[in-house]
């Protein structure tokens, strides 16, 4: 039997963990980490997505300062916020909600970011510092899934791990986090020639495509640990909508271990969001 291993369980053990180090910090006369997030623009996605941070934040004890504003708002704005938010020392971490309105650059509004402050992890400079095994702070949803599979396997030496996915948010952070943990990484996606024979001699399946179903049952070895980060809304044959991963998980029963969609991988991006704030909120050594 397959186990389902659902990641709001290890997340709420996260944020559990994250709320008694900011207990510490304050009980030591320090002051609560604060997380600022921006939102332009009304996407009703990412409206979503905000609520769900802020309400994290408040429930672990993150100070909260969120800033929304309009759909039309103009880079240099944007940046301005930015430069006054890096300058804030109330603010350990900085979040912009992706997208953007296709009036702003999103790379160079990303990278004005103090990379102290990077949260998501997506400054050049913490890409450089993961992509050298250095300290930074780590991509959300890459570490959330190596937490996930930490719940699983004792040792990752030697293990023959493929991510299907090459973005820089999820496919390139994970495939490095799987390499520093001594893994023989193959990273592939949706244009790989026979990727089902590639993905057969898979130990671990991370696959980020946002493709619904791509990866079928018979792909997958038995006792293989495939980890599905993909998420996407489909209209089923009653009319009804509902959320779907990039991995075939009902015909997984072979595998050993695969995560849901939703309430996989989900819960832990936001889980590791807390950590990253509390971790950049921490005073240098």
């Amino acid at each position: 039997m397959v186990q389902i291993l659902r990641g709001d369980a290890v997340a709420d053990a996260l944020c559990r963990s994250v709320a008694d180090e900011i207990s510490a910090m304050l009980a030591n006369g320090g002051i609560a980490p604060g997380l600022a997030v921006i939102l332009v623009g009304e996407d009703p996605p990412s409206e979503i997505y905000v609520a769900r941070k802020m309400l994290r934040a408040r429930q672990v004890g993150i100070r909260s300062f969120e800033h929304r504003l309009p759909g039309d708002t103009a880079e240099a704005d944007l940046l301005a916020l930015i430069g006054s938010l890096n300058a804030d020392p109330a603010v350990h971490g900085i979040l912009i909600q992706l997208p953007l309105p296709p009036q702003i650059d999103a790379k160079r509004v990303l990278d004005a970011i103090d990379p102290a402050k990077d949260v998501d992890g997506f400054h050049p400079v913490n890409v450089g510092r993961l992509s050298i095994g250095g300290e930074g702070l780590t991509p959300c949803t890459p570490l959330g899934c190596m937490l996930l599979l930490e719940q699983v396997i004792t040792e990752f030496r030697g293990l023959k791990a493929v991510v299907i996915g090459k973005s820089n948010i999820v496919g390139k952070p994970v495939a490095l986090l799987l390499l520093e943990r001594e893994c023989t990484v193959t990273v592939t996606h949706i244009y790989t020639q026979n990727l089902p024979g590639i993905v057969r001699g898979a130990d671990i399946v991370v696959v980020a495509t946002g493709s619904p179903r791509l990866v079928r049952g018979d792909w997958v070895k038995p006792g293989a640990v495939v980890i599905d980060v993909g998420i996407t809304r489909v209209i089923g044959s009653d009319g009804k909508a509902r959320l779907v991963g990039d991995a075939a998980a009902d015909e997984m029963e072979h595998a050993a271990v695969v995560t849901p969609v939703p309430n996989g991988v989900g819960p832990m991006t936001i889980a590791c969001l807390m950590s990253n704030t509390v971790k950049a909120a921490r005073p240098p050594r």
